[in-house]
């Protein structure tokens, strides 16, 4: 029997939580069984259970992971204040960001599904969702960000539904169009929120 090294053991279970993360996004969670994801991986079924407790933990693990890299590259590298949140929602109602959702925001493409999962994966979605939100509060509200919290999350909300509808129209001008409004819509709440805290 072939023993990997505790670092192996590590890169590995990245692969799965990346090829994972991509797969859910563009299948959907219950459209993805364990087979295919171990293939995208490309490991056997076998190796599955070295890395993870069952699918449930991959999911929570992968959501998680998927809203950190969401903060790290998108939140945590925008500018200070309006000028970043301008960015923010730039970004998040892009066509590139409606065209590509296996690499875009997990909420967008499987938000009706983690609302069917486990505590877990919906804690862990929490804590993510919530990372991102409250870097979008810092920028908003420097002085009190938490006096913002709650507008801020239904901005967010109305973004995600904003490019799920995108996503689905097959009139790619409508769709362009939604997403244009879409901004100036978010861009306005954002601005009244910022003056009314």
């Amino acid at each position: 029997m072939v023993r990997y090294s505790k670092e192996h053991k590590q890169v590995t279970r990245r692969r799965i939580i990346e090829t994972a993360g991509r797969r859910f996004k563009r299948d959907g969670i219950d459209g993805s069984g364990i087979s295919t994801l171990m293939a995208d991986a490309g490991l056997t079924n076998g190796a599955f259970y070295a890395h993870f407790e069952s699918k449930d933990d991959l999911v929570a693990t992968a959501v998680a992971e998927q809203l950190r890299a969401q903060y790290a590259n998108v939140v945590g590298q925008a500018a200070p204040g309006i000028a970043g949140l301008e960015q923010i929602v730039r970004w998040y109602l892009s066509p590139q960001h409606r065209d590509s959702p296996d690499d875009g925001c997990p909420s967008a493409a499987l938000l009706d599904e983690i609302g069917r999962c486990p505590d877990a994966t919906r804690q862990a979605y929490t804590d993510g969702v919530l990372a991102v939100v409250d870097g979008i509060c810092e920028r908003l509200a420097p002085a009190d960000p938490r006096s913002v919290r709650t507008k801020t999350l239904g901005v967010y909300a109305m973004m995600v539904g904003t490019l799920q509808l995108a996503r689905a129209l097959a009139d790619k001008r409508l769709a362009d169009d939604l997403l244009e409004q879409g901004i100036r819509n978010a861009l306005g709440l954002l601005a009244a929120a910022e003056q009314a805290g």
